[in-house]
């Protein structure tokens, strides 16, 4: 049984708020937030993770974690600078954060460890999204730029040496000012990426060829996005409190139609997020108005109040989380039990050395790296050493690693016994020809 959670947070210390989507009736509320634009994130089933905005007197950025059974605030990590966009990917086992400086950290969540730190933009990060198979990472800024990052790329420093290429995989500056909130369909290789902006605009991006395909003016800057998962529409959320409806492949470049308006006419339109299940848009606004929509009637289905109208949303999230069990009391105790410990604070600094890559298949040159199987080989000994470390671990947010590196390291052992195998055979064809020669 599945269910549904809107998530919700706010710039001022509301806290997190949580409600069931289907009955509207209002769960947990995580105290301890006040989080930017785009830093809250779901991290897969597991946790909740929130950047939070700097203290002026703090010397670090911060991101906290929270399990979904209880209110308080359970691991706080405190990066080296004021992360101001965070994202997780679909399993929740990376997390990675968009520095102020433009920096972009890539974490792993069980061990905490910091995998990959490089400098992504000139200007502050507003805004990181995962591809649908979570190959790539787009981000956004403040200087208006789009970079879009292949996470195999990140780590081959071999390669990049020896073709001489950037880190980015596309670069996309066609936006003269701050990029509000990027989305990308799931459509692969050949993914769509629209980025809003506050310039007026929304552009369509190939992922494939990394060119623009279209730009689409609005009478209002754009602050949110959300895609149908159609695939043919999207809806951006304007600073004039509309929520307008974008078509990716009409051949007009201006955009009139629109869904509806969710608060007065002077609350703008914070942050969107979509439900495929149910196909119900919601919307957040200044005046902490959040609005469930259904596109179709183009009418609202319900709403609710965050922290009392008190201050503006600027994130929502919509997580469906798996529940065991029929009876309610029953499932929701179950559900209880079987969320994962916690993980260690992030660390603040990239490490050097052997262990830096321990979570992260290893893409270092080999010998004979011009033959394909070597070039993807990772040794049974190797992966065993790392199936051993993470059950030491004993984080439940290793399990679904674990498997992945168990799958491999059979693999990999198949592999060994066919080297085997066909090094004995070659032994064998080589004996046999010598002992011909030897007797004619």
């Amino acid at each position: 049984m599945e269910e549904t959670t809107v998530i919700a947070s706010s710039s001022i210390d509301g806290g997190i708020g949580s409600w069931d989507l289907k009955t509207g009736n209002e769960q947990l509320r995580f105290k301890q937030c006040a989080s930017p634009a785009h830093g809250l994130t779901a991290v897969g089933e597991k946790f909740i993770a929130a950047s939070q905005l700097r203290n002026a007197s703090a010397s670090s950025g911060s991101i906290f974690f929270w399990s979904w059974n209880k209110p308080q605030v359970e691991v706080k990590s405190f990066p080296v600078e004021s992360i101001t966009a965070l994202v997780a990917n679909s399993e929740g086992s990376y997390i990675v954060g968009g520095g102020a400086s433009g920096d972009i950290f890539l974490w792993e969540v069980a061990s905490g460890k910091l995998l990959k730190k490089w400098h992504g933009h000139y200007r502050s990060v507003t805004c990181l999204v995962f591809s649908g198979d979570d190959s790539f990472l787009v981000s956004g800024s403040q200087d208006g730029s789009v970079r879009v990052w292949s996470l195999i790329r990140l780590f081959d420093d071999y390669q990049r040496q020896q073709q001489g290429s950037t880190l980015y995989e596309h670069k996309f500056d066609e936006h003269t000012r701050s990029v509000t909130d990027i989305v990308i369909d799931c459509g692969g290789c050949n993914a769509l990426i629209v980025s809003a902006s506050e310039d007026k605009t929304c552009k369509v991006w190939s992922l494939s060829k990394g060119k623009l395909l279209r730009n689409i003016i609005f009478p209002s800057e754009i602050n949110a996005l959300a895609l149908d998962p159609g695939g043919s529409v999207f809806y951006a959320g304007g600073g004039d409190s509309k929520i307008y409806i974008g078509a990716l492949n009409s051949s007009s470049d201006y955009t009139t139609q629109f869904l509806g308006s969710a608060s007065g006419p002077s609350k703008a339109i914070t942050c969107l997020a979509y439900c495929a299940d149910g196909n119900l848009l919601i919307s957040g606004s200044e005046d902490g108005v959040i609005c469930v929509w259904d596109p179709r009637s183009r009418q609202p289905v319900r709403t609710f109040t965050f922290g009392h109208g008190k201050g503006p949303v600027n994130n929502i999230q919509v997580v469906r989380k798996t529940i065991v069990g029929s009876n309610s009391n029953k499932a929701q105790s179950s559900w209880k039990r079987n969320v994962s410990s916690l993980p260690p604070p992030l660390e603040k600094y990239e490490r050097r050395g052997d262990d830096t890559m321990d979570g992260i298949v290893i893409v270092d040159p080999r010998p004979f790296a011009d033959v394909p199987v070597y070039s993807s080989f990772l040794s049974a000994d190797l992966i065993n050493e790392q199936i051993k470390e993470l059950q030491q671990q004993g984080s439940a947010a290793t399990e679904i690693e674990m498997e992945r590196l168990k799958l491999q390291y059979r693999k990999s052992i198949q592999m060994n016994d066919q080297w085997q195998k066909n090094y004995e055979n070659l032994l064998h064809v080589v004996m046999e020809e010598k002992l011909n020669g030897g007797s004619s």
